[in-house]
């Protein structure tokens, strides 16, 4: 077993709850995703189950103390479907160690999947399977259609019967292998919709042809007459070219899992022995070393221990320049080494590489449902039922309140059940929300549920916290000023040989600057760290004394002549280092926590998006107000404490503002919770991310406007997709009924129903696709990167 699990906890003491996705294949139609579900849910220990036809996967939270996941494979395999028994491919799962309560043994599959759910069967192999399915009908039905009274009464057409048999007869014999091949996908999805006491469109495409064939069937037997051998062929001609399109349409809305997926490599090289072996990713353990050459991914998620390389995160983290890494840097799985040779130290592998956990957020994110999917999936039950019912009212009412033949009836009984199919309804919102979400996966943008894509496109209000949202989070030196005598390296020089015996964060910032411009500091001696005022040590023989504007005082240091721009840089937020040397003043040093670079396209983005942005910070008013003039941000909340950060976002929303969270520390949790929709920063804490229902792996604020205008498209797209299935099954419902027949003389048979059917389901798979041409904030083109 390689299942991707992961663990969720409920409130009450034991009850331990895990989430599994499931690989599940031989789902043909969306209808189908009904009957696996219902199943599911029955049983024993399973807390919850969703299933989404699109990505042919299904999200199954359970109870391990009473089912297993070798139990939730056999039970859908008993529907007829198989389960590959995992969501990702082996190189990224840890084989499942099931919990150490004991459990029931799964059963032995008792029964082989049918027609449509061969083991292994991809979305690329259903469509190929209903191609031919198709080609046999389409085949069989031209010379069906060509001898039959249609042609003759339409289209004049009168050929002569071959070896003298009758009409009729000839028209059972060319129907044969359409019924007993072609069709044989509508009769077992009948039986396991039956089985698993549920309705979908197989039942009700199998009632159908079954109908029209058996009647013609007794017909043929019983000495000939009006048959409808050519409504049951074209028929099932129409609905499996139907089905072959849509499955094709489904196979492109899941590309971004599939992206995902082709990044993982699939061998590492493991250094055993002191010798580089290959080995499969699968195998390789945590605490292995991994030794990863100039072009190569990274097997999995370690720490370096050797070397120094850039490394290109794009793929995973968005981040378009390359990264360095050294001893003691993090490296992701999937990601490129770009030069030099590094030796890792495997961490995390498996199930728990972030790249991992990348896939099964985006894959438990679409087998979610919104609550209006919820609502169309109810729908859609009572449609099938409605159809089925509607077929018998039709057929008892041109019986007894008209004079026509039972085969006009029949027809008519037949079109409506056809016509009523709610395929369309079970499309409408799972391949939106799967193109949804596989098209934020691409820009670093996870959205954990579908209730995060719908809550996303209602947003009017974003508050931004400050620190690491904004801005970098770390101090920076921004500014560097000389005194007379002096250069910018020859102060940053003697300044980081000071601060670099510090751990101050002040002190680090510098240090980092130093190194950023090549410059190389000396050794410091005599060092003395002066708590809340700086540091003084000898370099190269001159006293150097680094700190704040007291410790300048006190060492009779009088920077007059920097005055000025000390107070320009103070007014601007900076928080200012006083350099002296021997006495007398060498410069300033301004350090600020520097704004992102794209924080002020962002905040016009969501400006251009009617949004207003707020900022939430526990800096000065001050302080805040110039960031925020800086960035165009239109209300500043500052001097706010961390417990208060939630009460703030409780007092937006009750002024009727719809409100999204965006913050990236602990004490942001509380305010993520609180707000409709929680937006964590990818590189925030565990706990941010956890609360959030919507996370930025790139850290990026432009990707906020990005994330709503993913939201506000899904859920434009699925409107259109219901409004469509629910207007088209409205008006076909009564033309298929014969109502407008005796006024206007307008017949819909039945196979035209099933092109009308098979074209609406088809519609609404091609709109939802046309949301990857969504043009998104920063893009360079539809759906694009930047």
């Amino acid at each position: 077993m390689a299942d991707s699990e992961r663990a969720e906890h409920t409130a009450g003491p034991g009850q331990e709850h895990h989430t599994v996705v499931l690989d599940i294949t031989g789902m043909l139609r969306a209808s189908q995703q009904s009957t696996v579900a219902a199943v599911l849910r029955r049983r024993p220990g399973v807390r919850h189950a969703e299933v989404n036809p699109v990505t042919q996967t299904a999200t199954v939270t359970y109870d391990p103390r009473h089912t297993s996941v070798a139990q939730l494979r056999h039970w859908v395999e008993q529907c007829g479907y198989h389960c590959a028994g995992q969501s990702v491919p082996a190189h990224l799962c840890d084989p499942l160690m099931e919990p150490d309560t004991p459990q029931p043994p799964a059963p032995e599959p008792t029964e082989e999947p049918g027609p449509g759910a061969e083991p292994g069967m991809s979305m690329a192999a259903m469509a190929a399977d209903m191609r031919n399915r198709f080609l046999v009908a389409l085949l069989f039905s031209i010379p069906v259609l060509l001898w039959s009274p249609i042609a003759e009464n339409v289209l004049g057409l009168h050929l002569p019967v071959p070896f003298g048999l009758r009409q009729d007869v000839w028209a059972l014999l060319l129907s044969l292998p359409v019924i007993f091949y072609s069709c044989t996908v509508f009769f077992t999805g009948a039986v396991r919709a039956l089985r698993a006491r549920t309705l979908d469109m197989m039942v009700l495409v199998s009632v159908a042809v079954a109908a029209g064939w058996l009647y013609s069937l007794v017909v043929t037997l019983t000495g000939g007459g009006d048959v409808f051998y050519e409504a049951a062929t074209v028929l099932a001609a129409f609905v499996l070219l139907g089905h072959w399109l849509e499955i094709r349409s489904r196979g492109g809305a899941n590309d971004a899992i599939h992206a995902l997926l082709d990044l993982a490599p699939p061998k590492a090289l493991v250094i055993r022995d002191g010798r580089p072996v290959e080995v499969a990713t699968s195998k390789v353990a945590a605490g292995d070393l991994l030794l990863v050459r100039p072009g190569a991914k990274i097997a999995t998620d370690g720490t370096v221990l050797e070397g120094e390389s850039d490394v290109d995160e794009s793929m995973v983290t968005g981040e378009s320049l390359p990264v360095p890494k050294a001893p003691g840097s993090t490296v992701v799985g999937a990601t490129i080494n770009a030069n030099g040779t590094l030796r890792v130290r495997a961490t995390k592998v498996g199930a728990d590489t972030a790249l991992a956990q990348i896939v099964r957020l985006v894959q438990e994110a679409q087998n979610s449902k919104a609550p209006g999917q919820r609502l169309a999936d109810r729908a859609a039950f009572w449609l099938v039922l409605v159809a089925l019912v509607g077929g018998m009212l039709t057929l008892a009412a041109w019986l007894l309140f008209t004079d026509r033949p039972l085969g006009t009836a029949v027809l008519f009984a037949i079109t409506v059940v056809v016509i009523t199919c709610p395929d369309a309804l079970g499309l409408a919102t799972p391949t939106a929300i799967t193109v949804g979400t596989g098209l934020g996966a691409a820009r670093g943008v996870l959205f954990k549920n579908a209730g995060a894509l719908e809550t996303a496109a209602r947003i009017r209000t974003v508050v931004m916290d400050k620190t690491g949202t904004l801005t970098r989070g770390r101090p920076e030196v921004t500014a560097i000023v000389p005194a007379t005598g002096y250069d910018e390296n020859t102060l940053l020089r003697l300044t980081a040989a000071v601060e670099r015996e510090s751990g101050h964060p002040l002190a680090e910032a510098v240090v980092r600057h130093a190194e950023q411009r090549h410059i190389t500091a000396p050794d410091a001696r005599r060092f003395e760290n002066l708590p809340g005022h700086g540091a003084i040590a000898e370099v190269d023989g001159h006293r150097v004394v680094v700190g704040n504007a007291r410790l300048a005082e006190r060492e009779g240091i009088d920077p007059a002549e920097l005055d000025a721009r000390r107070d320009e840089l103070t007014a601007t937020g900076h928080t200012v280092v006083t350099v002296g040397v021997d006495g007398h003043p060498a410069g300033l040093i301004g350090i600020a926590d520097a704004v992102r670079e794209t924080s002020a396209e962002a905040v016009t983005a969501l400006h251009d998006l009617g949004i207003e942005v707020v900022m939430l910070t526990g800096d000065h008013r001050a302080t805040a107000e110039r960031i925020a003039g800086r960035l165009g941000i239109d209300t500043v909340i500052a001097d706010v404490l961390p417990e208060d950060k939630a009460a703030r976002i409780a007092e937006l929303q009750q002024r009727g503002h719809r409100v999204a969270m965006v913050g990236d520390g602990i004490n942001d949790a509380p305010a993520l919770a609180r707000a409709d929709l929680g937006i964590a920063i990818g590189t925030g804490t565990d706990v941010a991310i956890e609360t959030a229902e919507l996370v930025l792996m790139r850290s990026d604020p432009l990707d906020v406007p990005t994330a709503l205008r993913i939201g506000r498209g899904t859920v434009h797209k699925m409107r259109q997709n219901l409004g469509w299935a629910i207007g088209y099954n409205a008006l076909a419902l009564p033309i298929a009924a014969g109502v407008f027949e005796p006024l206007t003389g307008l017949v819909l048979r039945p196979e035209i129903a099933a092109l009308a059917m098979s074209g609406s389901s088809i519609i609404v798979a091609v709109n939802a696709l046309a949301l990857k041409r969504l043009r998104l904030p920063g893009a360079s083109g539809p759906a694009h990167g930047r």
